[in-house]
C-alpha cells in the first residue's frame, strides 16, 4: 500500500495548474443537500457522515461540476446487517438526457459481501452495468474509491487497483459522456426492493440509524461555471501540460490487475447477459476492455 500512497502523492504533484486540484474539505467542496440533519460535516471539514433511519436517508453534492477529472473518495461503509442499504459516490449531469458515472455499494445481510456496482449513462441510457464483490472488509476501514474520466476512458479503481475501464466507442455509434458536465453526488438510502439479494432481503429498521462515513475528498479535475472550462484555455495540440489524468491508460501491470479482479471478484457482466439482451450484446462488448 505504500506504493499506492507514493503513486497518489506523485500524481498530485505532476499536474500543471490549468485543471483546478481541490482537495481535502468538505465544507470547501460540498454542501449537503436533504436529509434533514443526517448528514453531517465532521473534525472542520475533514470528514462526512450520512445516515439513514426509516423516515430519510441522506447526501450531499459537490459545489462545482467538472468537465473530466480525477474523483477520489475514502468511505468506510455500513457494518453489519447492512441489507437494503446503498451508499453511493457518483457523477451526474441534470436535466433529460443526462450523463452519470456510478460507484454504488449494495448493503448485504451481516457476513454476506458487500456488491459493488458500477454503471455509465450518455445521453440518458444506461444498462452498462458491471458489478464486483471486493477482496476486503469495506466496513471495517476506509478505502479509496477513485473514477477517472477523461476524453478516451473513464477507469473505476478501488486502492488504486482498477477494476474497470469504459473506452470511448463513439466511432462505432455508442455515446459517451463527453459534452455535459457533471457534480460529484453521494447518498445514503433505502432500496430494500431490488438492492439485496435482488429484494428477497429487506432492511431491518430495528438495526437503524445506519451510517456512512467519507473522507479524504480530492478532486483534480476541469471545473465548469457559466459554461465554460477551467481547462479551455490549454491547447489541445499540446500534451506535456496534459495531467496524468486526462491522458491515463492501462500499463501491463494496470491491464493484469483488471484481469484478476474480473476473473476473481466479478459477480455480473452486462456483456455477458444473454437473458436480459437476448437480442445480441452492445457493441462495445466485442472490443476489448482496456
Amino acid at each position: 500500500m505504500a506504493n499506492s500512497h507514493l503513486l497518489l502523492i506523485s500524481i498530485v504533484l505532476m499536474g500543471n495548474l490549468v485543471a483546478v486540484l481541490e482537495a481535502g474539505n468538505f465544507n470547501d467542496l460540498t454542501e449537503i443537500t436533504w436529509g434533514d440533519g443526517r448528514g453531517k460535516i465532521l473534525d472542520g471539514g475533514q470528514g462526512l457522515s450520512l445516515s439513514l433511519d426509516n423516515y430519510s436517508g441522506s447526501g450531499f453534492q459537490s459545489k462545482n461540476e467538472y468537465l473530466y477529472g480525477r474523483f477520489d473518495m475514502q468511505l468506510k461503509l455500513v457494518p453489519k446487517n447492512s441489507a437494503g442499504t446503498v451508499t453511493t459516490f457518483f457523477l451526474s449531469s441534470q436535466g433529460e438526457g443526462h450523463d452519470e458515472i456510478d460507484f454504488e455499494f449494495l448493503g448485504n445481510v451481516t457476513g454476506e459481501p458487500y456488491t459493488v456496482h458500477t454503471n455509465v449513462y450518455s445521453q440518458g441510457k444506461g444498462n452498462k452495468e458491471q458489478q464486483f464483490h471486493l477482496w476486503f472488509d469495506p466496513t471495517a476501514a476506509f478505502h479509496t474509491y477513485t473514477i477517472v474520466w477523461n476524453a478516451n476512458r473513464i477507469v473505476f479503481l478501488v486502492d488504486q487497483i482498477p477494476i474497470r475501464v469504459y473506452n470511448n466507442h463513439e466511432s462505432i455509434g455508442i455515446a459517451y459522456p463527453k459534452s455535459q458536465p457533471m457534480k460529484v453526488y453521494c447518498s445514503l438510502w433505502n432500496a430494500d426492493e431490488w438492492a439485496t439479494q435482488g429484494g428477497r432481503v429487506k432492511t431491518d429498521w430495528t438495526q437503524a440509524p445506519f451510517t456512512a462515513y467519507y473522507r479524504n475528498i480530492n478532486i483534480d479535475g476541469c471545473v465548469v461555471k457559466s459554461g465554460a472550462s477551467s481547462c479551455a484555455s490549454r491547447s489541445t495540440e499540446s500534451t506535456n501540460s496534459a495531467k496524468p489524468w486526462e491522458t491515463h491508460e492501462l500499463d501491463a501491470k494496470g491491464r493484469n490487475r483488471v484481469r484478476w479482479v474480473q476473473s476473481k471478484h466479478m459477480v455480473y457482466n452486462y456483456c455477458a447477459d444473454s437473458k436480459r439482451f437476448p437480442q445480441g450484446y452492445s457493441q462495445e462488448c466485442k472490443r476489448s476492455r482496456f
